[in-house]
C-alpha cells in the first residue's frame, strides 16, 4: 500500500530511485524529441465540452476488450528492460496489472522470461513480439507464448531501424534491449513485411494486434488482412522523429476501422482526462508507457496499481463533470479544438512541475 496523492508525486519519487541513466533512457525519446513533445501538444489542443443536469450519481469507468472486462481501458504498455527499473521487471507490471483488473502487454525484450511473467498474476495478458529471427525462431517463442495461457499477440511494426535516443546516450547509456549483445536478429525486423505479420497472426490464432500504425493507409491495410487491433502509436517519440502526435493521427484512422477493428492508443497520456480524449476521438483503450515506469520506479508493483487507481479517480471525476456516466456514452461532440496554454514536453502536464526541474 502506498499513499501517493498524485502521479506527480510518484514521479519524484522515481526519480529519487533510479540513477541518471535508466531515468534517461524512461524519460527520453529520439533526437530532438519533438515527435515526443508533439504527443502531448496533441492532447493539449484539445477541450471538453461538457453537459450538465445529467444524474451522474452513478459512474462506470470500466469497459470490455476483446472479450475481457477491464476496470479502466488503460493497459501498461510493452517496455522494453522493465528490469532496470525494478529487479522484478515485466512480473512485477503484470502482478499488479492483474490486481487492479487490466491486461498488461508484455514485452518480448524484458526479463523475466515469458513463461514466469505468465504465471505471476492471473488477468489475462497480452504477449508482443519483436521480429529477431528467422521462421523457426518465431515459431518457437509463438509455441511458447501459447502454451503459456497468453490472451492475445502483439506485433511491434514501428522499429525496422533503432533511432538515435540521445538523452541516454548522452550519458554513455545502453539499457540491456540494446546493448550490442541484443543487437543479434535485428535484420529480420528491418526485413518484416505484411506477409510476415500475417504469418504470424495465422500460426498463433490468436486476437492480434499490430503496433506502430500512425496513418489511414496502413490501417486500411490493416482492415483488409483482418487484423483485430489497430495500434495507434508513434513509439512514445522514441523512433522516427518529427512524427504527428499520436492523438492528432486517430481520427484518420477510427475513420478507416471503425466497427471493423479496434483500437488502442499511445503516446502522450498523463492524466484520466487524456484517457477520455482518446476515447471521444475512437480509440477503445489506451496504453501507458512513461506513467508505468515512473510507478515501477517509485514503488515497484504497488506502485504501477496506484497510477491506475490514479487515472482512475481522475476519469471518473472527469466523467461526472462531462455529464456521462458510462464510457460508451462518449463521441466527438464531446470534444472540440482548442489552443494549447502550455509548452509540451514529457511531464508538463503535471503544473507543479517545471520543465528541466526533474532531471
Amino acid at each position: 500500500m502506498v499513499d501517493f496523492l498524485s502521479n506527480q508525486e510518484i514521479i519524484a519519487a522515481a526519480r529519487k530511485n533510479l540513477e541518471q541513466g535508466p531515468w534517461d533512457y524512461l524519460v527520453g525519446a529520439s533526437e530532438s524529441e519533438t515527435t515526443m513533445r508533439r504527443n502531448r501538444l496533441g492532447f493539449d489542443k484539445i477541450a471538453f465540452r461538457p453537459r450538465v443536469l445529467v444524474d451522474v450519481s452513478s459512474i462506470d469507468t470500466s469497459t470490455t476488450f476483446l472479450g475481457h472486462r477491464l476496470r479502466i481501458p488503460v493497459l501498461p504498455a510493452p517496455i522494453g528492460s522493465l528490469q532496470v527499473f525494478h529487479s522484478g521487471g515485466g512480473a512485477e507490471v503484470t502482478r499488479a496489472a492483474s490486481e487492479f483488473g487490466t491486461m498488461h502487454v508484455l514485452s518480448s525484450v524484458t526479463e523475466p522470461t515469458l513463461e514466469e511473467t505468465s504465471k505471476a498474476g492471473d488477468f489475462p495478458k497480452t504477449f508482443q513480439l519483436y521480429v529477431r529471427g528467422d521462421w523457426d525462431w518465431c515459431k518457437d517463442i509463438l509455441t511458447r507464448v501459447k502454451e503459456s495461457g497468453y490472451a492475445a499477440l502483439c506485433v511491434t511494426v514501428d522499429t525496422a531501424h533503432l533511432s538515435h535516443r540521445e538523452r541516454p546516450m548522452l550519458g554513455r547509456y545502453a539499457p540491456p534491449t540494446q546493448q550490442a549483445s541484443a543487437a543479434a536478429g535485428r535484420a529480420f525486423q528491418a526485413a518484416s513485411t505484411w506477409d510476415t505479420v500475417e504469418r504470424i497472426r495465422d500460426f498463433t490464432g490468436l486476437p492480434f494486434m499490430l503496433k506502430g500504425i500512425a496513418t489511414a493507409e496502413d490501417a486500411s491495410i490493416c482492415v483488409q488482412r483482418g487484423i483485430d487491433v489497430v495500434w495507434v502509436s508513434n513509439h512514445g517519440g522514441r523512433q522516427l522523429d518529427h512524427s504527428r502526435g499520436a492523438i492528432e493521427t486517430l481520427p484518420e484512422i477510427h475513420a478507416v476501422t471503425k466497427g471493423k477493428a479496434k483500437v488502442i492508443l499511445d503516446g502522450g497520456i498523463q492524466r484520466g482526462t487524456d484517457v477520455l480524449k482518446a476515447l471521444a476521438l475512437g480509440a477503445d483503450a489506451v496504453a501507458i508507457g512513461k506513467l508505468q515506469g515512473w510507478g515501477l520506479a517509485a514503488a515497484g508493483g504497488a506502485g504501477v496499481v496506484r497510477v491506475l487507481e490514479i487515472l482512475e479517480s481522475e476519469m471518473e471525476i472527469a466523467m461526472g463533470l462531462l455529464g456521462i456516466t458510462a464510457l460508451d456514452q462518449l463521441n466527438s461532440s464531446y470534444v472540440c479544438p482548442a489552443d494549447p496554454v502550455m509548452l509540451p514536453h514529457e511531464m508538463s502536464l503535471f503544473s507543479n512541475i517545471v520543465e528541466g526541474q526533474i532531471r
